[in-house]
């Protein structure tokens, strides 16, 4: 076993695709985070909300005021820096930091899309991006070859990305009862071609299914030489598709330039050709040198490790008694993308636990319609602004304060249904990992994964 590992980490393979893989992968985030600032989002999600909701363990992490459009510019040029590879270390370490505490700011924002980029661009701190056609490496040395574990690393994150998704559609809801695409495809009947089609069951139900296998197949096909370029455009079809339906940004465009990692570096020699030509830069000697890592064996244990808990966060949801599209207790971080549609209703009251006198809230003199609209499905956002409001009318005189909470759900299309036990003083309650028991049950079952 020993010598099989050794055997794979002396084994070396051309830079290209890594340099490649930094070229989009800096473009793609600078022109994201452009197209962030240029619909006012920086101003309508961290700068014009009076209360902000915080990751356990992260309340620290806060918006800046109008500063935070700074930490938008800082992120945005450490990107720009990456792509070129200009001073890469340092560019892509100030990238992880500034993207990461951008998405620790409000968890109201939170996508699975984000915590991908944050964990790519850690991987990309220990990876020598920069060691081929980069302007490190042209005021450097160049290098044609790295260790191959450095690109696998890569594939090996999209693979448990695709793999755990796919493995997550795994359940009756989404095989049986082709929800939520039934709610969500049928009011895109206006696209051209297509939409006619959407109005149809078995069409539902054949995009659930083929969802969930490519998932399951797509990382296995790239990774074959014979079926990589069949995958690819699977790949292309599949998200350029999701993004006629779903308005999700960047991200199929980030998905689809990431899975040329898995191509061999004819393929990326070829792009590297084509970006010379269209922006006339000297086409130099590819160098034979092999690059020697320092501290690799640090490096690649460290990294071993950060892979086992990827392979392991997902599963946490264990853990917890209860339906887990209910209470949403290990549903995070975990790769469940576009599972479940859930609707709430939440009414607080606060209540002087002395004389019994009591007002109800209005949600929309503290939070803006996207918080509320986030926090209304979620017990962690409701438990967080309770405290928030018992600190806010505690500030303003009050005494004996009790928050209660009136909530309602709907899930995937379900009944509405009572969320949280109403007779919980949410006051009481402090946030942690425990199982929140103040959750109601669900009255139905979901059978899978």
């Amino acid at each position: 076993m020993n010598n099989s590992i050794k055997r794979y980490l002396s084994v070396y393979t051309e830079t290209a695709p890594l340099a490649v893989f930094r070229i989009f992968f800096g473009v793609m985030m600078f022109l994201s985070i452009v197209r962030f600032w240029s619909k006012g989002w920086i101003e309508q999600l961290y700068i014009q909300p009076k209360f902000f909701f915080s990751y356990y363990g992260f309340e620290w992490v806060k918006p800046f005021g109008v500063y935070t459009y700074v930490l938008f510019g800082i992120c945005a040029l450490a990107a720009l820096a990456v792509a070129f590879g200009y001073k890469y270390r340092m560019a892509i370490i100030l990238f992880f930091l500034s993207f990461t505490y951008i998405e620790l700011m409000d968890k109201t924002t939170y996508l699975n899309h984000y915590y991908f980029i944050s964990l790519l661009s850690f991987i990309m701190i220990f990876l020598p991006a920069n060691a081929y056609f980069s302007l490190d490496a042209k005021q450097g040395k160049s290098f044609g070859q790295v260790p191959k574990w450095t690109i696998d690393s890569i594939k090996l994150l999209l693979s448990i990305v695709y793999i755990y998704a796919g493995l997550a559609k795994l359940n009756s809801d989404w095989i049986l009862r082709a929800m939520p695409l039934k709610i969500w495809l049928p009011t895109q009947y206006d696209l051209p071609v297509i939409g006619s089609l959407l109005k149809q069951e078995w069409m539902l139900y054949l995009l659930s299914w083929c969802g969930a296998l490519y998932d399951l197949l797509i990382p296995f096909f790239l990774l074959n030489k014979k079926t990589r370029p069949y995958a690819f455009a699977a790949v292309v079809f599949f998200h350029v598709l999701t993004r006629i339906f779903f308005p999700i940004g960047m991200f199929p465009f980030i998905m689809i330039v990431s899975a040329l990692i898995f191509f061999d570096a004819r393929v990326h020699h070829k792009i590297i050709k084509g970006i010379q030509y269209v922006f006339r830069i000297k086409k130099g000697t590819v160098s034979a040198e092999k690059l020697k890592m320092k501290k690799t064996n640090i490096i690649v244990p460290f990294l071993a490790f950060f892979f086992f808990l990827q392979l392991l966060i997902p599963w946490r949801y264990v853990l917890y008694p209860g339906e887990l599209f209910w209470t949403e207790e290990g549903f995070r971080f975990s790769w469940r993308v576009m599972l479940i549609e859930k609707t709430g209703y939440v009414q607080f009251k606060i209540v002087d636990g002395d004389t019994g006198k009591w007002f109800y809230v209005d949600n929309s003199d503290f939070l803006t319609p996207f918080q509320e609209k986030e926090m209304a499905a979620q017990a962690d956002f409701i438990l967080e602004y309770a405290h928030y409001l018992g600190n806010h009318f505690a500030s303003q005189g009050h005494e004996n304060l009790e928050v209660y909470v009136e909530s309602f759900i709907t899930l995937n299309g379900r009944r509405s249904e009572r969320f949280i036990d109403s007779t919980t003083n949410l006051l009481t309650i402090k946030e942690s990992f425990r199982h929140k028991d103040w959750i109601l049950p669900f009255k139905d079952e979901i059978k899978g994964l």
